[in-house]
Formats: C-alpha cells, sequence, structure tokens
C-alpha cells in the first residue's frame, strides 16, 4: 500500500505542474503577433488564389465528380 502512496503523491503533483506549465505556454503563445503586413497579405493572397484554383478545379471536374 506504501508504494502506491509513494506514486500518487509524487505523480499527482507532477502532473498538476505538468498542466499549469503547458498552459501558462498556450497562453503566452497566443498573445504573440510575430507576422508582419507583409506576409499576412501574402498568406491571404495565397489562399484567395487557391480557392479561385479549387473552384476552377471543380468545374473542369463536374462530370467526375457526378458518378461518385
Amino acid at each position: 500500500m506504501l508504494p502506491v502512496i509513494v506514486f500518487v503523491a509524487v505523480a499527482v503533483p507532477l502532473l498538476l505542474a505538468g498542466v499549469v506549465v503547458t498552459r501558462r505556454r498556450s497562453r503566452a503563445e497566443e498573445g504573440l503577433d510575430t507576422e508582419t503586413e507583409a506576409e499576412r497579405s501574402r498568406t491571404e493572397q495565397e489562399f484567395e488564389a487557391a480557392e479561385r484554383y479549387q473552384e476552377q478545379w471543380r468545374e473542369e471536374h463536374k462530370h467526375d465528380l457526378d458518378h461518385l
């Protein structure tokens, strides 16, 4: 019985400490805005181009998708 008590006495605090550290890191990283305006603009342009290509691809392959 003693080994179980020792295990719980050691494992639970370590687990709680790990959870607290992880939550603090997550909160700290959420607040960081490391992307510049140029990078944001480029990302937005890439998403728009990908969406246009996706629509074009769907139109070109509409007949392939009809029989699925």
